[in-house]
């Protein structure tokens, strides 16, 4: 399976949002090679982002077999280590949906590093295709809170001494209802995490 079509689209916005938003926050964004913070924590990803890791994933076989390998082993080492208390199917790494299930998981392998980030050098191994929410961590990005009320959020690193108004004039636009569609057109059903994604072949 190739990843859809409309997927191309997609990152080219958001790859182009970004640049915008680096462009107009210049030194209050503090993301640079190196910088981490974000890739640590688990979350869960959709059957878009995981779909896109595991055609990068063949496409890092096929060119640099080493490279993957070595992803494969920290991913593989991941499971290894906190796969015991992952609140849903080790079979399928797919994450368990109940009230119980979603409530672990909010306390689940907060400080764990990413499987995709290489420890010496501090870069992700697999970043042209990254997950969307790798993707908007950093800029100023509007999202809906538990009560429905729209916030603009960024990385704790970043806009540092910078106003509200500093702020939101560098927010990054996200194409929400584009990656739904696209979704639905997937007929993607249930959520992972990386470390699975990275190990489950394209099929």
């Amino acid at each position: 399976m190739e990843l859809p079509a409309r997927d191309g689209e997609l990152v080219q916005i958001m790859d182009a949002g970004l640049a915008e938003a680096a462009r107009k926050a210049g030194a209050w964004l503090a993301c640079r090679p190196g910088c981490t913070q974000c890739c640590h924590g688990t979350f869960a990803i959709n059957e878009l982002d995981a779909q896109r890791l595991r055609v990068g994933m063949e496409r890092l076989r096929g060119g640099n077999s080493a490279l993957a390998a070595a992803v494969e082993k920290r991913a593989e080492a991941w499971i290894a280590e906190y796969g015991a208390g992952f609140p849903g199917k080790l079979s399928s790494g797919l994450l368990g949906e109940s009230d119980e299930e979603q409530a672990r998981f909010e306390e689940y392998a907060n400080e764990a590093a990413c499987p995709a980030l290489d420890g010496a050098t501090g870069l992700c191994d697999v970043y042209a295709w990254r997950p969307m929410t790798c993707r908007v961590f950093g800029p100023p990005v509007r999202s809906a809170g538990p009560e429905g009320e729209q916030g603009l959020g960024h990385c704790e690193l970043c806009f540092d001494e910078a106003t509200a108004e500093q702020v939101a004039a560098c927010e990054m636009p996200v194409p929400v209802e584009l990656e739904q569609e696209i979704l639905a057109e997937m007929g993607a059903a249930g959520e992972t995490i990386v470390a699975f994604a990275l190990l489950r072949p394209v099929s």
